[in-house]
């Protein structure tokens, strides 16, 4: 018999949060997440989305033991803004029962419709920037640190219980080139000559970021308003992303591009992979994934594309390909093998072409799904 429980205590949320330990234990593709990190997301004093968001956890049972999960979120914001009554899911894992799926997705289910709610949709997190996508091609490769992985049997459990694709999401490898293509780099000077743009900097990371902070903060608002599931960043969320992301930034890879107003045009990020650093210690921050986290930010061999976004006046200038040019350069400079692009739309065909200039590799693609209720 199985029997779903919505969670509230402490106990409980630790259960929710470990479950995936126990499930990928003999797994080598799986990618933990920082444990606290996880603990803190579904920590009401924790995290700021609570405040536009309806939050329910769900735990499955089968003779005592815990066999599945789900977290159901409503983002009001989102809703607001499409004027639309969805719940999103996200965390959904489980054992390779359809029977344990059909009671997560009935209790979420249910437990949204109190609130009105039409249309389940996910896996989508609380913002963009948390994990989204069912991995549904490419399982033989470890995910990166900001992604999940999921088993091959996912699909089937989904799509059996009635999903159908909403969207559609790319992940690349783009491999350092041992000399950027000529026609980027002349583009590149071109664009910077033409617009009279710049690199910014500053004399240190933390002060490079305080000065710009709030115009990158609002260019990421507004390159990304119209993809798939995003909701603007309140400043509760940028103050908080700005205390997780700082310590993981490393100035060789990032790009601010500034035009002569100092205003910003464009910001790119790749942060080191840190999938590996904690693989061992399965997430929980023991003194030897510290030492291992502290020198794969000092000299990663792997980076992980954050972010890539320019003002919408200045796309289709050709600026991308000035702030892509910085990034390779410094990736063969300091000896990065490659650099996981994450998630892409494969809609999103700006970006996609972005990557056409390098070498590359498509290696895993994600699905969200969406089901009227």
């Amino acid at each position: 018999m199985i029997q779903v429980k919505q969670i509230y205590k402490k106990r409980d949320i630790k259960t929710f949060v470990d479950f995936p330990t126990k499930l990928y234990k003999d797994c080598p593709y799986y990618s933990y997440p920082i444990r606290m990190d996880e603990l803190n997301m579904f920590n009401p004093q924790k995290n700021v989305c609570y405040g536009d968001c309806e939050v329910a956890l769900f735990l499955a049972y089968q003779d005592k033991k815990v066999v599945g999960r789900i977290c159901a979120i409503i983002h009001k914001e989102y809703n607001k803004k499409l004027n639309v009554k969805n719940v999103r899911f996200t965390r959904f894992d489980c054992i390779n029962d359809q029977n344990v799926a059909n009671s997560l997705f009935d209790s979420a289910i249910s437990w949204a419709k109190n609130f009105g709610i039409n249309t389940i949709h996910g896996p989508l997190g609380f913002s963009d920037l948390d994990c989204e996508g069912l991995v549904v091609e490419g399982f033989n490769e470890r995910c990166t640190f900001e992604e999940r992985y999921n088993f091959e049997y996912y699909k089937d459990l989904i799509e059996n219980y009635g999903f159908k694709k909403d969207a559609d999401w790319l992940e690349r490898k783009i491999f350092a080139p041992k000399q950027v293509d000529p026609k980027v780099a002349r583009v590149a000077e071109t664009i910077k000559k033409r617009y009279n743009l710049r690199f910014a900097s500053e004399k240190s990371k933390g002060k490079l970021i305080d000065k710009y902070k709030d115009q990158i903060f609002d260019l990421i608002d507004e390159a990304y308003n119209d993809l798939y599931g995003v909701v603007k960043l309140n400043e509760r969320m940028r103050k908080q992303l700005l205390s997780e992301f700082k310590m993981f930034v490393n100035l060789k890879y990032m790009i601010i591009v500034i035009n002569e107003k100092d205003e910003v045009v464009s910001f790119g990020v790749a942060l080191p992979a840190l999938n590996n650093a904690l693989f061992k210690s399965k997430g929980r921050l023991t003194l030897p994934a510290i030492f291992r986290l502290l020198k794969a930010l000092k000299k990663p061999q792997v980076v992980d594309f954050a972010l890539l976004a320019v003002r919408p006046d200045y796309q289709n200038k050709g600026v991308n390909a000035l702030t892509m040019k910085y990034l390779m350069d410094n990736m063969e400079k300091f000896g990065v093998k490659y650099c996981e692009t994450n998630i892409c739309l494969e809609a999103n065909t700006k970006i996609n072409q972005t990557w056409e200039y390098f070498p590359h590799k498509q290696h895993r693609r994600r699905h969200a799904y969406i089901k009227s209720i």
